[in-house]
């Protein structure tokens, strides 16, 4: 079954709870909306707050000349990899996702680039041969919540599951290249049988790699773990190395990157949460009780996160930990704060923490023309 527009717009499922368990919370959520109406009006009062984030991911991604790569994003989202592959010199060609606020962002910041959402941005609906040989690289990362926990792990058998169509689209198009990303959870052994399928029908053109990028290693400060495919035109006669990838030499940790005061202690951030999947719309980027232990261990509350920082600084949290702001779970992701997101607040944290780090897809993308592209 294909994801129409109306299902990635809604991109959660609801859970089958109690009565008594929904009234719960719909109670909790008119306190937080009562608590939220409290701060605005204590910020409005006060001067304003201003970041003090040290960390600048644009120094882990200096902007190299273009270097004639043509590339198509497919589930372009935030613009994790468009942002990185853009900064480390590939020439952008169109920009596709069915979310009308990931387009808003990506016009909002790439003004000159062509961007597709909404209807137009439906991948289910592309002839791909239009751009054949217009393209040299086709890069995407397919809805990750068919293979994530959060999204029920119904692999293939989800509506949601846009494989198929981004194999579509390398037929139709014959890139010379292409980089597929997604969560851990589709190496699993749960889903080994569809995943080979993948593979195979993709390696009767390509030569495949298959890999982990860690974000910490990047310079980014989260644990975040992603998977990974590169995939080149057997006759090339040009495969990818990992190994290969530059890193940084910059292991920070999130406090630091947000100039916090240390206070004795400090570490990476939990994977961010991507507030677009799950039973309700929500502003906590906490993924699992674990995450939220080392959120509290850091002394950062992930729950709430508000939409500004003066807002964040009128309203205290429960347990006197540090409240964030979106801007700062941006630069966690990795994001310069020149890039803008657009939408509600639930809206601009599920693209921050549904993208590709920046710097990731940066050092992947340099790495990629050096071994794929360069003469």
């Amino acid at each position: 079954m294909n994801q129409t527009p109306a299902m990635l717009e809604s991109n959660h499922i609801p859970w089958d709870i109690t009565d008594e368990r929904r009234e719960a919370y719909a109670v909790s959520s008119r306190l937080s909306q009562l608590a939220r109406k409290q701060a605005e009006r204590r910020a409005s009062e006060r001067p304003q707050a201003t970041l003090s984030v040290r960390y600048d991911p644009n120094e882990e991604m200096p902007r190299l000349n273009s270097n004639g790569v043509r590339v198509l994003s497919l589930f372009s989202g935030g613009g994790g990899l468009d942002l990185g592959f853009d900064r480390s010199g590939f020439e952008h060609v169109a920009s596709y996702d069915v979310l009308d606020f990931a387009g808003d962002t990506l016009r909002h910041n790439k003004p000159d680039w062509t961007v597709y959402s909404g209807k137009d941005g439906d991948v289910t609906r592309v002839d791909w041969r239009k751009y054949k040989g217009k393209v040299d690289l086709l890069h995407g990362g397919p809805p990750c919540q068919p293979f994530s926990i959060a999204g029920r792990r119904n692999g293939q058998l989800d509506g949601r599951d846009m494989f198929p169509e981004f194999l579509r689209a390398v037929h139709a198009i014959q890139p010379r290249a292409f980089v597929i990303e997604n969560v851990l959870g589709f190496l699993s052994q749960k889903f080994s049988g569809y995943r080979d399928r993948i593979l195979q029908e993709l390696s009767a053109e390509y030569s495949l790699t298959s890999f982990v990028l860690s974000a910490k290693d990047f310079g980014v400060p989260q644990d975040r773990r992603r998977a990974i495919i590169v995939g080149s035109l057997r006759k090339s006669k040009r495969s990818f190395d990992a190994a290969l990838i530059p890193t940084s030499t910059i292991k920070r940790g999130v406090r630091s990157a947000l100039g916090l005061n240390e206070a004795g202690f400090d570490g990476l951030a939990p994977t961010l949460r991507c507030t677009l999947t799950g039973p309700r719309q929500t502003t906590s980027i906490a993924n699992s009780t674990a995450s939220v232990a080392k959120w509290a261990e850091l002394g950062i509350w992930p729950h709430g996160v508000s939409p500004s920082r003066s807002l964040a600084a009128s309203f205290p949290t429960r347990d006197g930990t540090y409240r964030l702001c979106v801007e700062e779970c941006q630069v966690l992701q990795g994001f310069p704060l020149s890039w803008e997101f657009q939408g509600a607040v639930y809206q601009r944290l599920g693209l921050i923490g549904n993208s590709v780090c920046p710097p990731v897809a940066y050092s992947l993308g340099s790495s990629i023309h050096d071994q794929l592209f360069s003469d």
